[in-house]
């Protein structure tokens, strides 16, 4: 790990605190937050976050106050209180993606440094962590800001915070905080409600009404992504037990930390939180208890599979209209967006018309040259590596293009407003199908991207979403079916085909479950 002095400006200034203007307290918000897949051989870099949300002061609240996003509850709590005074300071994210490389990790910590030091001084702080970012040379990158943090602004002043429960869980980051609370659904649809929850745990803090005290456990398991659904079997049961264990007297909040199985570091796997009121036994117990219910059912998180060999009569015989989860391609695990083997097989198979999202710039330039209605012949797709299939010629005609931009008013995973998929290309094949390509990343989490691109998602048999959960949100309400596919690729569902090198051991499902209860 790097020494913390190399984050700072050559020209320091030490963090001493302003004087105060106001008899209320200023309660600060900030986060840096990234999904890091270590198997992409590229790195995330500083415009990613610029393209994503870099913003400061009073930006930060402009663009969630009203969004389904753990900030706007934070906002939403804070600015009720009379006697409270909310400090926005920085809100760093990016579409999941690559290890942040090394330049783009000083350049975040120094950032970091320059806005909390125009803060200061700060009585409470919120902070927005994803739980899972990777960066050179730092695998534990939240842990290690949140660290930083911690040790500018003292050990007594109260940190709360909220969590992806895609977050990789460390001792660190568990060191850093009084007390961490990840979001209870996944699809994410509850983001704002569990930032209330964080922020409503700090306001006790700062009352001394209650206490918070947070007991944590790194357990012996990583749950198979497909099965990280909380609105079905086996999560179901445990966020049922969760839930039934965080109304007990003294327990202030349960959360489930499921993982990200596409970061290799030391901390990849399933964790347990538990935030008491002051009570260390009490929640001692009830780790124990959710501990025990996941040991006990461990083989039920491993799933089943279904490969692109069983897929032409799974796909026959599904009720339609039906979606298509593109397991491999997982863009909201970090994928490149440009699998084609679905693409291939809709384009090979007389399956259904059927909508598939691309993401190929090169494409895109390309097919500007065109106009509406024209035929075209262009390759797409297949252009970031060959573990995500082989380009697809696509003969058809352009439909249109559209600069990309969108927003979504309904609650959705991930708690966006905003979007932007860059200049895209809508294309109809010979075949009947629609291939939307983009020359930006995005993450299904909408049906928006389709809507305000002039594209009926009833109008179609099957739709493609590149991802396993999160696009359920907005796809089922059109969809009667589903098939989450485990295409190859850098986000596949068998991680025990992913090139491990740093994860613990033993760890379920890849060494037998060592029952520890």
């Amino acid at each position: 790990m790097r020494d913390v002095n190399k984050y700072m400006p050559k020209n320091k200034v030490s963090l001493l605190p302003k004087s105060r203007t106001s008899g209320k307290l200023r309660i600060g918000i900030l986060g840096i937050y990234h999904e890091s897949n270590t198997f992409l051989p590229s790195s995330t870099e500083w415009p990613d976050f610029e393209n994503g949300h870099l913003l400061t002061g009073n930006k930060i609240c402009e663009e969630y106050r009203s969004a389904f996003h753990e900030i706007g509850g934070i906002l939403e709590v804070l600015e009720k209180e009379d006697t409270l005074e909310i400090i926005p300071i920085l809100y760093a994210e990016a579409t999941p993606s690559g290890t942040i490389s090394s330049g783009t990790a000083d350049k975040l910590m120094e950032t970091l440094h320059d806005q909390l030091l125009k803060s200061l001084p700060l009585d409470g702080l919120m902070v927005v962590p994803h739980g899972a970012a990777v960066a050179v040379g730092i695998p534990d990158f939240d842990g290690h800001w949140l660290s930083w943090v911690r040790s500018q602004v003292g050990p007594d002043m109260p940190i709360v915070g909220t969590i992806d429960p895609h977050c990789n869980l460390s001792q660190q980051m568990v060191d850093a905080v009084n007390a961490l609370v990840a979001y209870k659904t996944n699809p994410h649809i509850d983001q704002r409600e569990v930032g209330k929850e964080a922020a409503g745990i700090l306001l006790d803090a700062l009352s001394g009404r209650r206490k918070p005290k947070m007991k944590a456990v790194q357990l012996p398991m990583a749950i198979s992504i497909e099965m990280q659904h909380t609105g079905s079997s086996p999560c179901l049961e445990l966020y049922q037990l969760s839930a039934r264990l965080a109304a007990r007297p003294g327990i202030m909040s349960t959360s489930i930390v499921l993982g990200f199985p596409y970061a290799d570091v030391p901390e990849m796997g399933s964790s347990l939180i538990v935030v008491s009121d002051g009570d260390d036994a009490l929640a001692l117990v009830t780790l124990i208890e959710l501990q025990r219910h996941m040991e006990n059912h461990h083989c039920d998180f491993s799933g089943k599979k279904i490969g692109l060999e069983d897929l032409i009569p799974e796909i026959s015989e599904a009720e339609k209209p039906l979606l298509l989860l593109d397991m491999g391609d997982n863009v909201g695990g970090g994928s490149p967006g440009d699998s084609t083997f679905l693409l291939k097989i809709l384009e090979d198979n007389e399956l259904g018309r059927s909508f598939v999202c691309i993401y190929d710039p090169e494409a895109v330039g390309l097919l500007k040259a065109f106009k509406p209605e024209d035929n075209i012949s262009v390759k797409v797709g297949g252009k970031t590596d060959r573990n995500h299939g082989d380009p697809v010629l696509l003969k058809g005609k352009l439909l249109r293009t559209v600069l990309g931009k969108f927003t979504e008013n309904q609650p959705r995973h991930g708690g966006q407003v905003n979007f932007d998929m860059g200049e895209t290309a809508i294309v109809e094949t010979i075949e009947g199908n629609t291939v939307m390509v983009t020359s930006r990343r995005v993450v299904p989490f909408s049906l928006q991207q389709l809507i305000q691109s002039g594209i009926n998602p009833e109008d179609y048999q099957i739709l493609v979403a590149k991802g396993v959960n999160a696009p359920l949100a907005a796809y089922m309400p059109v969809c009667k079916q589903l098939i989450r596919v485990n295409t190859p690729g850098v986000t596949r569902a068998d991680m025990q085909n992913l090139p491990y090198k740093n994860r613990r051991k033993p760890l379920f499902p890849f060494e037998p479950m060592p029952l520890s209860l």
